[in-house]
């Protein structure tokens, strides 16, 4: 649907045998280590999130400015200047629950809360973002003529891998109540 160009494909390891000298941590310590990388891997969907809906925003705007009706550039119109309004807010906030998380794994401190907050706002709110885009576009935005229908297709999966919205608010509600 989306993600056209990542090229993912399946690993299949069939009776493959490794030395013991490979094992990346201690013998019992895999599903820990596992999660680990999920946190930091959201760090990283939350930015991939982040950097299509602010693509999306600025198409959006661009297209704001130069798409005239009833004599003037639909950017006068309220009701686009609030949509516009809408997402450069929640991106920014995104943009900084991001920093936040990375901050924290930067320095070795814990991050898992704030990994899992940062893809769960940001993936959310680019979907947001881009059905906000879609929208400014009229049915332009619907179209392959503008990238904003493939900013859509693309951000949609944000919300679903390295564990979907619910598994975040799991998480996220497991620190909080411990």
């Amino acid at each position: 649907m989306g993600l056209r160009g990542s090229n993912t494909v399946p690993l299949t390891f069939d009776e493959c045998r490794l030395p013991q000298g490979a094992l990346l941590g201690a013998p019992g310590m895999g599903f820990r280590i596992a999660m680990m990388a999920l946190d930091g891997g959201r760090i990283g969907i939350a930015s991939q999130a982040i950097g299509i809906g602010q693509a999306a925003l600025d198409a959006a705007t661009t297209y704001a400015k130069e798409r005239q009706a009833f004599g003037r550039p639909i950017a006068d119109f309220q009701a686009i200047q609030w949509m516009l309004a809408d997402s450069a807010t929640e991106l920014d906030a995104a943009r900084l629950m991001a920093l936040r998380a990375a901050s924290l794994k930067e320095r070795g401190e814990r991050f898992t809360r704030e990994a899992s907050m940062a893809k769960l706002f940001a993936s959310e709110t680019a979907v947001r973002t881009c059905n906000r885009a879609m929208q400014v576009h009229g049915g332009y935005g619907y179209t392959r003529e503008f990238p904003v229908e493939r900013y859509l297709r693309d951000v949609r999966v944000t919300t679903i891998y390295e564990g979907t919205s619910e598994i975040q608010r799991m998480v996220i509600a497991r620190q909080l109540l411990g």
